[in-house]
């Protein structure tokens, strides 16, 4: 039997090997190698790579290695790379038993980070992803200054990021639109970190806790619902900031008293986020059973870090379907006007 062919490219094979990495969550040097392989291989004329494999110098060129030339070469040749191969076998399938009707209702993605903060690519590539995941708008939301351990964006940062934003639209097909957003750290008294002026221009705002995680439960419960009141704040994110497995270890969740946050969500029209991530889990079960009972909106979010990553929102999606909520309920399932309007308050 004649192997199969494979008509994507190098470069599409490249970067399918790498979000098929990340989505496995496997170890970012790997990721990195062969994303810096199609970076390098990207602008070069079809006809020099080409040549270059026949040669057998492809890894002279700066950031193709042994295992990308060889990736490189197969798809030059029409062939399938062994190493997407294997990799479409091992992380390639579904990734939940369940979501995936919820899944196919979302319209986009409300909470994702670039290597403006500490995500690992591109905004152009998390961009691309997300058309290519079937999003009709992905929101950019990296971190607010404060949280410097993530390389947060200062107000000048902010505002180039927003020019970006706009030339990378320019560039895209009218059926997606990257958003403009922030994850905004939620400080000790509430207020959120970033200048009112910037947070007016951004499209939707997710604000997170991340520090002092362990603080009083009636402090952190008046500091949650002062966020919540701030009529910048569109979402709720990762509320309890728990982690339940990961790299990172494992972390409590933080104690607040959830029934009046939920109610001022409620009161405010601010969305609770699902976060997908496989090592939060957050808000745990019984609290999302409790924002459903007292009338909250939801947003089911990758947090993606990377975009192979953009791929958790079904992990999202399998823990709403089992809760029970509408997609009406979902804001990130509504067309990109009405998030927008939504989001406007």
């Amino acid at each position: 039997m004649s192997e199969p062919r494979y008509e994507g490219g190098p470069v599409a094979a490249l970067r399918r090997i790498a979000f098929l990495l990340e989505r496995g969550r496997e170890d970012t040097y790997k990721v990195k190698a062969f994303r810096g392989a199609a970076a390098s291989i990207l602008p070069l004329p079809s006809e020099q790579v080409a040549a270059a494999v026949e040669d057998g110098t492809l890894t002279d060129l700066p950031g193709v290695g042994a295992s990308s030339a060889k990736v490189i070469a197969a798809a030059v040749r029409g062939e399938m790379p062994a190493r997407l191969a294997e990799l479409e076998h091992e992380h390639g399938g579904p990734l939940t038993a369940g979501g995936a009707e919820l899944r196919a209702a979302l319209r986009g993605d409300l909470h994702s980070h670039s290597d403006w903060s500490d995500g690992g690519s591109p905004i152009e590539e998390m961009a691309f992803t997300a058309m290519e995941l079937g999003h009709e708008y992905l929101v950019l939301t990296d971190h607010s200054p404060r949280l410097t351990v993530a390389h947060g964006l200062s107000p000048e940062r902010l505002t180039r990021q927003l020019g970006v934003v706009d030339a990378v639209n320019d560039h895209l097909s009218g059926n997606f639109t990257l958003l403009k957003g922030i994850e905004v750290d939620i400080l000790d008294d509430g207020g959120l970190d970033q200048e009112d002026a910037l947070l007016a221009r951004l499209d939707v705002r997710v604000a997170s806790v991340h520090s002092k995680l362990k603080m009083d439960a009636p402090d952190m419960t008046k500091r949650m619902i002062a966020a919540v009141q701030n009529p910048f704040t569109n979402v709720l994110g990762h509320c309890t900031g728990r982690m339940v497995m990961g790299n990172r270890g494992t972390r409590p969740p933080s104690r607040f008293d959830a029934k009046a946050v939920f109610r001022a969500c409620a009161d405010n029209d601010v969305a609770v986020e699902i976060n997908s991530r496989p090592e939060r889990r957050d808000p745990p079960t019984d609290l999302i059973a409790l924002a459903l009972d007292l009338g909250c909106v939801f947003s089911i979010d990758s947090d993606a870090h990377a975009p192979g990553q953009l791929d958790f929102q079904v992990y999202g999606c399998e823990r709403a379907e089992e809760a029970g909520i509408p997609a009406e309920r979902i804001v990130n399932t509504w067309p990109r006007e009405r998030l927008l309007s939504w989001a406007k308050k």
